[in-house]
């Protein structure tokens, strides 16, 4: 009988053991314990200072990439108003076509070792050598462009391309159009494009076709302001395809390269050729 109490009793502490008192409402919000609003508070607090960092480095980008852009378009704008309005230096640079040869050559390897090489257009200072020397044979190539223009009509169509990038950069800030997304009709213009250069190639050694040569024009214009807002939106993120904030270089050699195009396009479009 002893041994049976003692296991009745044993068993029944055993079982309070196992199954503790729930405490009473004063013990259990008399302590401090975590909740989970505090943990959801640091954890949203957390990914507000993430996103607020990453916009800082988005904005440290752009100015990087506009700042760059704006000596950039400076230098070409002083080599063209000199090739436009000194008439020794622009009877140098048309009678010594040899010269916009090899600044084309300078052009074209500069250019694809800036965009095809990630490592020189990330190595500091090859990468902003390389970017000046390509800003320089570029810019000697439009300025030996623009000698064949009447100086007003350069003025103007300046005017017109500083107007159109200024309208094309700001509708890229302002809208909510992805025109990243937009690549099937960037690929079927610039086939177009492409086709319409081929034929006038093939035709300008044997006749001259000014509508031709207008279409061309137009075509190149409309494609590179597209181009335009496409390297803008990269730069700016936040769309479906963005550009990493080391890629400061290539931004900047793209969208130079808009603008430059724009204007050589609007040139051809709209500029008088002296007789």
């Amino acid at each position: 009988m002893t041994q049976g109490k003692l296991s009745v009793e044993n068993k029944s502490n055993e079982g309070s053991l196992q199954t503790p008192q729930p405490p009473s409402y004063q013990e259990a919000t008399a302590g401090e314990s975590p909740s989970y609003s505090d943990t959801y508070l640091n954890e949203e607090e957390m990914f507000t200072q993430f996103c607020w960092d990453d916009v800082n480095v988005r904005r440290i980008f752009i100015r990087k990439v506009y700042a760059i852009l704006l000596l950039q378009l400076s230098v070409t704008l002083a080599i063209v108003s000199l090739f436009t309005f000194c008439e020794p230096i622009k009877d140098y640079i048309q009678s010594n076509p040899g010269w916009y040869w090899a600044s084309y050559v300078v052009f074209l390897v500069t250019y694809l070792t800036l965009s095809c090489c990630v490592q020189p257009r990330r190595r500091f200072p090859w990468n902003l050598i390389l970017l000046t020397v390509f800003t320089l044979s570029l810019s000697y190539m439009t300025g030996m462009l623009s000698s064949y223009y009447n100086t007003k009509s350069v003025m103007i169509c300046l005017g017109i391309t500083v107007l159109v990038c200024l309208t094309v950069s700001v509708f890229s800030f302002q809208t909510k159009i992805d025109v990243t997304s937009c690549q099937g009709v960037l690929c079927v213009i610039c086939t177009s494009f492409f086709i319409c250069g081929l034929v006038l190639a093939l035709i300008i050694p044997f006749a001259h076709v000014p509508w031709m040569q207008t279409v061309f024009a137009a075509l190149g214009a409309i494609l590179f302001s597209m181009f335009l807002a496409f390297d803008t939106q990269l730069l700016m993120g936040k769309k479906r395809y963005n550009i990493s904030p080391e890629e400061y270089i290539f931004a900047t050699l793209n969208i130079y390269l808009d603008v430059v195009y724009i204007f050589s396009f609007i040139l051809q479009l709209f500029g008088m050729q002296k007789d």
